[in-house]
């Protein structure tokens, strides 16, 4: 894991199911464990953060339409997810 591009770093202990860790080991490949999960823990930040953007969008213009989703989609995904078949966020 290259330093420079994640900054300064600390050591943690992590406890993981031992089924999820063998699948974890299996697709980190070369990245490593630490950081296969430190581009998980910054997706899923990125993920709060756009669902903090939706809220707020829509406490002030209503829910979003079935077509402005399919737009994002697009715009996030190159294709419109919704006939994609379900996406993991994580």
């Amino acid at each position: 894991m290259d330093p420079d591009r994640f900054g300064a770093m600390e050591n943690i202990s992590l406890s993981l199911p031992s089924h999820l860790l063998g699948e974890l080991r299996a697709r980190a490949g070369r990245r490593g464990l630490s950081g296969y999960i430190t581009e998980a823990v910054r997706h899923r930040f990125a993920m709060y953060g756009l669902a903090e953007i939706v809220t707020t969008y829509e406490s002030e213009h209503g829910a979003l339409t079935v077509e402005e989703i399919a737009a994002a989609q697009r715009e996030l995904f190159g294709r419109d997810t919704a006939t994609d078949g379900e996406r993991d966020p994580a």
